[in-house]
């Protein structure tokens, strides 16, 4: 099977298991694991960051992040397709007490002035408008990726209306490689920011928040409150240091990789219409409405694994588990269709 449900089912490599292997560990909540204290320490010193925290997942980053910005009452603003409030069970509502603001953004991302017109005024009929959350790469905008100049003026907007600001950045590495950006510019950038390890990086799990020393202190308290808390975890986190040192220029890989695949699909009868490709995933709708959960099933039968995100939308996404002979067999089955 040529599996493109997610960049999440990858395996760890030899190399990357050999570092799990070997990792010195101890016991995290006392601040003990070795491993995991120089995790935390690595990722925040690329961005040039205060203090970091090892989670088991984004949705657990993001969600502790959103839970230290906010008060109960509070109001949320981003995108309308945001992992935070599509894919996080309702955790803004239910861990922090938030409401949220939804914004249209284009293909995941929003601009400075419609963050202006969602801001609350000082009003005691409405909530408080306190944390705006981007998300880059966009997961339901295609892998799509902001401009730099949109991020600093949503970050001067934040600043003028003292506004948190916090980086959904689950695909952010892919991001700084298609963009040339990085890691310091964001981590001047935002308050707070989450990282995931096991997308495009290639880990078995683990996600890293970031932020000032005092923001990661209350940040750990809601991880224990949270049942985050970890033991000899550092295990996990050792395949999240060899991946910071080793997965990221290789994403380049990927990018290419999805751009021929997203060219193999442009003109196909059966293909509407696919959304811009710019760093590792590929989303295309159908003209027939409805007809994606049979075309990800016939797909299968011929060895390929693909999401149905819509009932005409389809996602894949390619990850350091697809070879260059995957890409080219996976053409030739969407020649047969």
């Amino acid at each position: 099977m040529i599996d493109y449900r997610s960049d999440t089912v990858t395996k760890p490599s030899p190399e990357m298991l050999k570092a799990m292997w070997n990792a010195p560990v101890g016991d995290d909540v006392f601040g003990e694991d070795t491993s995991i204290n120089e995790l935390e320490q690595l990722a925040a010193d690329m961005f040039g960051m205060e203090a970091g925290l090892f989670c088991p997942s984004g949705t657990m980053t993001n969600q502790i992040a959103i839970k230290v910005h906010t008060q109960p009452g509070d109001e949320v603003i981003c995108d309308a397709d945001a992992h935070i409030y599509q894919y996080e069970g309702g955790g803004i509502a239910f861990n922090a007490g938030a409401s949220v603001k939804l914004l249209a953004g284009d293909r995941g991302r929003v601009t400075a002035a419609q963050v202006a017109n969602a801001i609350n005024p000082d009003d005691v009929h409405r909530a408080r408008t306190s944390l705006v959350c981007l998300e880059n790469t966009s997961n339901r905008g295609g892998g799509s990726c902001y401009e730099w100049e949109d991020i600093t003026a949503i970050r001067a907007l934040c600043t003028q209306h003292g506004l948190a600001f916090h980086l959904d950045g689950a695909r952010l590495f892919n991001a700084l490689v298609a963009k040339s950006q990085t890691p310091q510019q964001y981590g001047a950038t935002f308050d707070s920011i989450s990282i995931c390890l096991s997308k495009s990086l290639g880990c078995p799990v683990g996600s890293v928040l970031l932020g000032k020393k005092e923001f990661i202190r209350r940040a750990r308290r809601f991880r224990k409150v949270f049942g985050g808390g970890m033991r000899q975890a550092g295990y996990i986190a050792a395949a999240g240091i060899y991946a910071l040192k080793n997965n990221i220029d290789r994403l380049q890989e990927d990018h290419a990789h999805a751009r021929q695949l997203a060219d193999s699909l442009e003109g196909r009868s059966w293909v509407k219409r696919v959304l811009p490709v710019e760093t590792n995933i590929i989303i295309f709708e159908l003209h027939e409405a409805g007809s994606a959960p049979a075309l990800v099933q016939k797909l299968k039968e011929l060895d390929i694994l693909a999401y149905a995100i819509a009932p005409d939308r389809i996602r894949l996404v390619v990850h350091l588990d697809i070879t260059a002979g995957m890409i080219e067999r996976t053409i030739k089955q969407f020649g047969k269709l």
